[in-house]
């Protein structure tokens, strides 16, 4: 039987059923959601298995790696700099990275990279992993990399190289690593439970990935019989030079283990950090209004933040998808809860976002990572949000 834990304000109730409902219905193994409103948790719920191998449970503290739900946190680092005058995101990305000028890539600017723009969706040379996870041989790789579109033109999902192109910024503005600038000026104010690479003494926090593909491959299935609308993209799987593809390739070997001690250390990004609900939806919390006297953006930078700069069919994805310089906006492939919502998913499942309309903030994370269109949980949890809103 789950075991669900923590507590909801009156009126958010419906959020404990949906909840629940993941774990007997949409295959949740261990997760937990968190909901800030008005800069105060109205929902903080966790429940069940961190490690199903050893049948640890999940408690309050347990850790989740969010996969690119970390751009968002990345995302917010960038906006600080820029309120601070200390980068301008229409500056060109060499005024900060000389040797990014390579390969006709001098005059791209900061916002492009946030925004998927700038074409560097792949590698022609895969960067092997341990020099990968090292941060300056891939760094070096993509500043080297001629652009796959012209830069501008398209955007397309920069599923792996993101977190590189946009911390090496980071880094080169700040003078410290993406992780180490979160952990000071984010995490540390806030007391955020969020790190974009692990500490040693953290590691027995974290919760066992399991992984659930989808009951049927749609690449073994016969053009003709699939969907008019799947088509295009499942011929794009197919296709090993694909941008589909290759945007996941970048290093040698391309499978990244995630629940190595060695990629939860590294600093990755765009795609590694690990951390509770309660962190995520604290965070978005602070973009949007204070957090126990704490506010991480001014309205004008947050309105200048969350604008759209990116929308159509996505080069990678092939579906429409919509961005401002950095974070995902409220479209019909993510749940958020308003139109002028911001925010990211990530693979497999977890969520974080802001919904200033409702002065709301959220955060999910679970440690089933599925694969494929038929994942409700998210959604479901982001509905009875709504309800308990009307």
């Amino acid at each position: 039987m789950t075991t669900i834990n923590g507590e909801v304000a009156p009126g958010f109730e419906p959020v404990r059923e949906a909840f629940k409902a993941n774990f007997v219905r949409h295959g949740d193994i261990g997760a937990a959601v968190c909901v800030y409103q008005h800069g105060q948790p109205v929902v903080d719920l966790w429940g069940s298995v961190a490690d199903p191998e050893i049948g640890r449970p999940w408690t309050r503290d347990t850790l989740q790696l969010v996969y690119s739900a970390t751009k968002g946190a990345t995302t917010t680092a960038v906006h600080m700099l820029a309120e601070r005058g200390e980068l301008d995101l229409d500056a060109p990305v060499a005024k900060y990275w000389p040797e990014f000028a390579a390969n006709g890539k001098a005059d791209i600017p900061v916002r492009w990279l946030l925004s998927h723009q700038a074409g560097l969706v792949a590698l022609d040379q895969p960067v092997p992993l341990k020099e990968a996870l090292a941060w300056h041989p891939m760094a070096a790789a993509l500043a080297a990399q001629r652009p796959l579109w012209t830069p501008g033109t398209a955007h397309g999902y920069h599923g792996r190289t993101w977190g590189w192109l946009v911390g090496e910024v980071i880094r080169r503005v700040s003078g410290r690593s993406p992780g180490r600038f979160f952990a000071d000026e984010i995490a540390a104010p806030l007391g955020l439970d969020f790190f974009i690479g692990l500490p040693v003494d953290q590691r027995d926090r974290v919760s066992r990935m399991m992984y659930q593909r989808p009951e049927v491959d749609l690449t073994t299935v016969p053009a003709e019989s699939l969907p008019k609308e799947l088509r295009e993209m499942v011929a794009a799987w197919k296709d090993p030079n694909s941008f589909s593809n290759r945007a996941y390739a970048v290093t040698d070997p391309p499978e990244i283990d995630f629940d190595s001690p060695e990629v939860q250390a590294a600093e990755l990004p765009g795609s590694n950090g690990i951390g509770t609900a309660r962190g995520l939806a604290r965070m978005y919390a602070a973009l949007i209004g204070e957090v126990d006297g704490v506010r991480l953006l001014t309205p004008a930078t947050l309105a200048s933040a969350t604008k759209e700069q990116a929308s159509g069919k996505d080069q990678v994805m092939l579906i429409p998808s919509r961005f401002s310089a950095g974070y995902m906006l409220s479209a019909e492939t993510n749940p958020m809860t308003g139109p002028n919502a911001f925010g990211h998913t990530g693979r497999g499942g977890s969520l974080g976002f802001a919904d200033p309309e409702h002065g709301l903030a959220f955060g999910y994370v679970m440690n089933n990572i599925i694969s494929g269109a038929d994942d409700a949980r998210a959604a479901s949890l982001v509905d009875a949000v709504r309800t308990s809103l009307a």
